[in-house]
């Protein structure tokens, strides 16, 4: 591999230039000199080596101007840094800023032989991961997320750009649309892969134990505390956290984790001290999440800070295109997880599938896949004596008008499809008065509107039955 790995090396000291490019070339590398900073920042965006060797101390332009300049720019060359005798801390802050790694001089031939042979390995293992990455997509898959649709390859090409960051990155999409396997994925692409992931379920955490869940406590911090506990952000030191159904956070622990977000310092419940805190925050909600801050159930500096990026994932309906695809991808893992032998889904329960509304969206697939496994012959194919019964029935859900001013849901109906025929019912009652109408919904004008005209172009796309 050496010979087609190009080394820029850039030193204002001709000997040590020269005598740096006849030891490189003569390990099998391309080389190529500068003489400063800002010609090897211009050589290095013409002729994109795969390795540049700076010095630190240089005229016009240092080896940390060029390092910050290349990093910025996005190409993904390793840095090594020459660094005097005594110049240590100079070298720690170019780690810092992204190098690969730094030599003192005199160079010692032999270790930056090894430096330079490590960085070829690392970027070769980067160039098949970006390689695969790149086919499983073209295949329709990244990570635990599957398919082939324009929506999915949207939000993969988000996924793909963001992962890498330490951004905080906001999920959202209705139940069961995947927001968790979105940031599995975010995780498993980044740095802190290695890293812990932790997903912590605000809906389902006691609001008494909130803080303590998220923070951790102190022995003896409240009734019951009989020993000091570490948080989620302890728990994910390093790594990733990800705040599922944020809105159901309390708006006082709202606000001490906006504290630590900004400060990336905690303090445990009951602590005196406080601690760093290395975590990638995520956030997901099955919420609107701008009604949600309107309403006042979600901070909006918090909204603000966590919504750096969002990613919001469809509902099945909108690409059953992909629904093919994730079937035979739940098959492979239901047949592993159940030491089953099932051949595949059968064309005519591909086509039951497909014209299915799917209000559960991509868990109730995974669901009825898993049962459908179950009760298949081995070697044979899933076909529609394993769908349970009832499935495919339009669900209309049914609403009573019971007296003057009340209406009644049919159980089971989405809470989706609720909001939408108690609205409609609502500007029926007042004669489709719309500031009365959300008067009484507790909702603001603005809202109200934008929900008619989500249901206008629902309407119009056939996704809405009358």
């Amino acid at each position: 591999m050496h010979t087609a790995t190009k080394v820029l090396i850039v030193e204002d000291e001709v000997h040590a230039l020269m005598g740096l490019a006849e030891l490189i070339s003569g390990w099998g590398y391309r080389t190529e000199t500068a003489r400063d900073g800002i010609e090897g920042y211009e050589k290095a965006l013409a002729w994109d080596p795969a390795i540049v060797v700076t010095d630190l101390k240089m005229p016009r332009m240092d080896g940390l101007g060029l390092l910050s300049k290349l990093t910025d720019s996005g190409n993904k060359m390793a840095v090594v840094v020459l660094t005097a005798q005594g110049s240590v801390e100079n070298a720690v802050d170019a780690m810092k800023l992204g190098a690969y790694d730094f030599i003192q001089k005199p160079v010692d031939a032999t270790r930056l032989r090894t430096i330079l042979g490590n960085a070829t390995r690392q970027l070769d293992t980067e160039l098949e991961l970006e390689v695969t990455r790149r086919q499983l997509r073209q295949s329709g898959v990244l990570g635990a997320l599957v398919g082939h649709s324009r929506h999915m390859q949207e939000v993969f090409g988000l996924i793909e750009r963001i992962a890498p960051s330490n951004v905080s990155v906001l999920i959202t999409g209705e139940s069961g649309t995947g927001k968790e396997l979105v940031a599995r994925t975010l995780h498993d692409l980044s740095e802190r892969k290695l890293r812990p992931f932790v997903a912590v379920n605000c809906a389902a955490i006691p609001e008494t134990l909130m803080e303590s869940e998220i923070f951790g406590h102190e022995k003896g911090s409240f009734t019951g505390a009989v020993e000091r506990r570490a948080g989620c952000f302890e728990l994910a030191e390093g790594g990733t956290l990800l705040l599922d159904e944020l809105g159901e956070m309390p708006i006082g622990t709202q606000a001490k984790l906006l504290r630590v977000l900004e400060e990336r310092k905690l303090r445990r419940l009951g602590g005196r001290t406080e601690q760093d805190v290395d975590v990638r925050v995520l956030a997901a909600t099955n919420r609107n999440p701008e009604e949600a801050v309107a309403s006042g159930q979600l901070r909006s500096d918090l909204f603000y800070r966590l919504n750096v990026f969002h990613i919001h994932m469809p509902p099945l309906r909108e690409h059953a295109e992909d629904i093919p695809d994730m079937a035979d991808a739940m098959l492979a893992e239901m047949n592993q997880k159940h030491g089953r032998r099932v051949a595949g889904v059968s064309s005519a329960m591909m086509e039951r599938l497909q014209q299915h509304e799917w209000p559960g969206n991509g868990r109730e697939l995974r669901n009825l896949m898993e049962r459908a496994v179950i009760l298949a012959p081995d070697g044979g194919l899933i076909e529609e004596a394993q769908l349970p019964a009832g499935f495919g029935r339009p669900v209309v859900p049914t609403i009573a008008v019971t007296d003057a001013n009340s209406v009644s849901i049919r159980v089971g109906t989405t809470v989706g499809e609720a909001e939408r025929l108690l609205i409609l019912r609502t500007l029926e009652f007042t004669g489709h008065n719309k500031t009365r109408a959300a008067e009484m919904l507790a909702v603001s004008l603005k809202t109200l509107h934008n929900k008619l005209k989500e249901y206008e172009s629902q309407r119009e796309s056939g996704g809405v039955r009358e």
